[in-house]
């Protein structure tokens, strides 16, 4: 059977008349500098000092909980918590530098992390939750994968394509990610050999991390970008010592120069998200470039690039394809596919012969029925960015001819891909603009470059964990607090905007209501 033998539907997308009105409101105003940089206060000093053994991360956990359950007075969940951290004290003097190079610090977060989502919001707190704004990915069943990529996941089962493969994908896939990446890069062209197809990216970062650091000492640490996704700096730090780099996230764009600054030529290796988790902050090209320029050739930069998408389209810079540089890419937020964990990472064409062998070892390789739609995915995406609109013989000579493709097929899954592909990028672009513009009415919002996440700080709360559980409590609101992205210091949450109107819109006026209830009690 022909693959695209019956065109596949289009998934409809709209949005309510009301969306794109609060979308052309007014636009979050400018925030005072600093506001979404992560800062280790004295509040978080304290949690330190406190401490019978500061380098126990449960301990420093169960601490942080326990001054938010004491704050919470006769509404806390866990009294015996906020008991411990009245019993406590100050043990210690601590400095900020203590805590971004400590080991306990990233476990921590990681635990904390844990908390929050195992005995938090899906646990305990479950039933409070009804509007979850915190989960960090798109509706799949509003904006999920086109229906094109997915007649091509019920074509290889149809073919029984589940068999062992190659350890770093399938070649014809591997072309095609190469030619898609070729086509978003300045004057590089990149070939199979530069490609490893993986299963998502928090898992290729793990195993990089594992096949870059593992086995060998350095004499400087590995250096990570905050704010950050904890089970990525909890992976790095794992496999060698880790110090903690706060960038700022001013005006939609995050600055590189403390990581400039903490270089070092016996660094081994540095983490960046290129759009930050959670404010949605980007890194400029010429900021990347110096960044790349700046570091020692043996220094290994890994570009968590999985959250710049629904921004401005660019193109990258050649400087992204250095031999020291490795780019992680995955289906999870820009496909709206978190649970089917596939994705690539783009590196030198010795490193990826290199990690071969380490991919072979460790997990054989990826799921090897994603290869067709990681094949087609990858050569749609290709063609709308070069302006294709129809496809002709050269199109239908990229595929092999076990495909059996014909051009009216494949013609009617192209048209398809590109309007879910538009329609849904423009509905996310606009939610998020809507939830802006309602959530600046009480709250200091940082407008992001990209990213279906928003910042919020609201004056009422100063640590953002205490922010989530009064807001979940008062509103049935649930936020994601900033500190489990090492937001130290600030009661910044993010909130995920990439959700039907019909939540997004009662849990604002909720959280307003809320918000102006307490203005008008302190009035």
């Amino acid at each position: 059977m022909p693959l695209f033998d019956m065109s596949p539907p289009v998934r409809p997308i709209s949005l309510p008349r009301e969306v794109h009105e609060a979308a052309l409101g007014a636009r979050p105003a400018p925030t005072p500098a600093g506001l979404f940089t992560p800062t280790v206060d004295e509040a978080t000093l304290e949690v330190f000092r406190r401490a019978a053994d500061p380098e126990d991360p449960y301990e420093l956990r169960d601490l942080w909980l326990g001054r938010v359950e004491h704050r919470l007075g006769d509404r806390a969940l866990r009294p015996e918590q906020a008991e411990r951290w009245r019993n406590s004290t100050v043990r210690r003097q601590v400095e900020a530098e203590d805590v971004l190079s400590s080991r306990a610090t990233v476990r921590f977060v990681k635990e904390l992390f844990n908390s929050y989502f195992r005995d938090d919001l899906y646990g305990s707190l479950r039933e409070d939750a009804r509007y979850i704004l915190s989960g960090g990915s798109v509706d799949e069943e509003r904006w999920g994968l086109p229906e094109t990529i997915k007649d091509t996941l019920r074509y290889a089962l149809s073919r029984d394509w589940y068999g062992y493969s190659d350890s770093c994908g399938r070649a014809p896939a591997r072309e095609a990610v190469a030619a898609y990446e070729s086509a978003r890069i300045a004057d590089v062209t990149y070939t199979a050999e530069n490609v490893a197809l993986t299963m998502g990216g928090t898992f290729a970062v793990s195993s990089l991390a594992d096949f870059v650091l593992s086995g060998s000492s350095h004499a400087a640490p590995a250096l990570c970008a905050i704010p950050n996704y904890p089970p990525l700096v909890e992976a790095i730090a794992r496999r060698t010592p880790v110090t903690l780099v706060p960038v700022s996230s001013d005006d939609g764009v995050m600055s590189v120069d403390p990581i400039i600054a903490a270089l070092t030529p016996d660094t081994p290796f540095v983490m960046l998200q290129t759009a930050a988790n959670p404010t949605g902050a980007g890194v400029t090209e010429a900021d990347l470039e110096r960044l790349i320029r700046a570091a020692s050739p043996n220094t290994m930069i890994l570009l968590d690039e999985c959250h710049e998408w629904l921004g401005p389209a660019r193109e990258f810079g050649k400087f992204r394809a250095a031999p020291n540089v490795i780019r992680v890419s995955s289906l999870s937020k820009n496909w709206s596919a978190p649970g089917v964990k596939a994705g690539w990472i783009m590196a030198d064409a010795s490193f990826i012969a290199s990690y071969y062998e380490y991919a072979s070892t460790s997990f054989g390789g990826p799921p090897s029925f994603l290869y067709t739609a990681i094949e087609v995915l990858a050569r749609m995406e290709r063609w709308m960015i070069t302006g294709v609109t129809e496809v002709g013989a050269a199109e239908l000579a990229e595929f092999e001819e076990s495909y059996e493709l014909r051009r009216a097929g494949l013609q009617s899954a192209y048209e398809g891909y590109r309007q879910e592909r538009i329609s849904r990028e423009a509905a996310l672009g606009t939610l998020r603009d809507a939830s802006g513009s309602r959530l600046s009415e009480v709250a200091h919002v940082l407008r992001p470059e990209y990213s279906i996440n928003t910042a919020a700080v609201f004056d009422r709360w100063d640590d953002s964990y205490l922010c989530f559980r009064e807001l979940l409590r008062e509103t049935g609101v649930s936020v994601y607090p900033g500190i489990l992205n090492f937001g130290f210091g600030s009661g910044v949450v993010r909130l995920t905007t990439a959700r039907p109107w019909t939540d997004l819109g009662p849990a604002f006026d909720r959280i307003r209501a809320s918000v102006r209830r307490d203005e008008a009690v302190h009035a």
